[in-house]
């Protein structure tokens, strides 16, 4: 097993650049199962979450080549098989957008259900009634595969969604690309990573309008051709990096943005009393002998701030002046990390859905525990803040979604190690 050291107290300053948004390449992968012909996905996160994708496209029959570490070459044309259910595709949760893929190319598909972080339940009878709305009639096998069929080609259909979900839309996106007809999604999820999904498919030819919007609108087609095709940056890296800088009371370069994705971000840290100045692909923010105050915050579906920058502002709230009032609005049981914080000493209770964390308490080093990708995150920023040294164990949650996080806090001046433990079973944590 692997764990994190920090030894805490150092002030973060300089510049970072942004890697390519996890939650766009784990959709955006699988959406080429759809293509016609070879594909080029560039600015993809060197992260275990696209490796293990782009393992199951291999398995499926795909030609996937690493050209570099940020740019694959995939050849879906050699996929023959609808049927996607060994042990790695159950290892990640963005795996079950092979549905959506497969029932798009095949009318078919049988795909494990999938794990990856664990803070509530993810449901996933929204994307069984979209499919059978279009045609392919989905059965649970023992709880844990879903088998879709079609006695022909889906139909495009109108489907309304009961609540607003990322997964969902995006699933029923795929499916609809090559379906018979218009496919029309009401009360669709808006997130900057659907519509670069939806880009990318444009791109080689499908006719999609309305995304950003709530009424995305897929006409279906029958090609789609091969593209060259650029991820855009990751928003929740941004605000990760901002947090911690804002949490160290440092001053930072946030290189490789699109600001108007972090708006919701940089409006929290405004309110808290950071400097920030935007420019056109880049974000500097700067908390430097700055006296940081309180804030209610509020987690929404997008525009509003995003459940994946949560844990990250609690861990950075707990350093600020006052006391604040955290919302989680997307997530059942997203406060699992906070018993963490507490080894720490943060001063942080919750009651159900809502977290009081009282600031300025004094943090120090503990051995703790990452409780999934986001926590770990959170865990990192009070870990550089406390006196002392922070051991982060399960890091494996963390390199889910961070690419080169060590070396990227290191060049800000962090004090942040990987350390192998022997004779511990990685396995126990997982």
């Amino acid at each position: 097993m692997e764990k994190y050291i920090i030894n805490g107290g150092k002030v973060l300053s300089g510049e970072v650049t942004i890697s390519g948004a996890k939650n766009a390449a784990v959709a955006i992968i699988p959406a080429t199962i759809l293509c016609d012909e070879p594909c080029r996905i560039e600015n993809i996160p060197n992260i275990s979450d696209v490796t293990l994708i782009a393992k199951i496209l291999q398995n499926l029959g795909a030609k996937v080549t690493r050209v570099n570490k940020s740019t694959l070459d995939i050849d879906p044309r050699p996929i023959n098989t609808y049927s996607a259910v060994d042990d790695s595709v159950r290892g990640m949760r963005a795996s079950y957008y092979l549905l959506g893929a497969l029932i798009g190319r095949f009318n078919n598909a049988k795909v494990a259900l999938p794990g990856g972080c664990n803070f509530g339940l993810r449901p996933i009878d929204q994307h069984l009634k979209g499919f059978a709305a279009m045609g392919a009639q989905c059965d649970l096998i023992n709880g844990a595969i879903v088998d879709a069929h079609s006695q022909g080609r889906i139909q495009g259909a109108s489907i309304y969604l009961d609540t607003v979900s990322v997964g969902t839309t995006i699933n029923l996106m795929l499916a609809a690309v090559k379906a018979q007809g218009m496919t029309i999604i009401e009360n669709a999820a808006k997130e900057p990573h659907i519509v670069d999904l939806a880009n990318f498919l444009n791109s080689m030819g499908a006719n999609i309008r309305g995304a950003g919007t709530d009424v995305i609108k897929i006409r279906g087609v029958d090609y789609l051709h091969g593209i060259t095709y650029s991820i855009i940056p990751d928003q929740i890296e941004a605000g990760t990096y901002m947090a911690a800088v804002a949490a160290t009371r440092g001053k930072l370069l946030v290189k490789n943005v699109t600001p108007k994705h972090l708006e919701s971000i940089t409006a929290k840290l405004k309110e808290i009393g950071v400097y920030v100045e935007e420019f056109d692909e880049a974000v500097l923010i700067d908390a430097t002998d700055r006296k940081l105050r309180r804030c209610n915050l509020k987690t929404m579906p997008h525009p509003g701030f995003p459940t994946d920058c949560q844990p990250q502002f609690v861990a950075m709230l707990a350093t600020c002046e006052g006391t604040s009032i955290v919302t989680e609005n997307v997530w059942d049981n997203r406060y699992q990390y906070i018993r963490e914080l507490l080894l720490m000493g943060a001063h942080i209770s919750v009651e159900g859905r809502v977290a009081i964390v009282d600031g300025m308490m004094p943090l120090h080093g503990a051995p703790v525990k990452a409780t999934d990708l986001r926590a770990g995150a959170a865990l990192i920023i009070a870990g550089l803040v406390a006196s002392g040294v922070t051991e982060i164990s399960s890091i494996h949650y963390i390199e889910r979604g961070y690419e080169e996080i060590i070396e990227k806090l290191r060049a800000l001046g962090a004090d942040i190690r990987k350390q192998y433990v022997p004779g511990e079973d990685a396995s126990a944590t997982a």
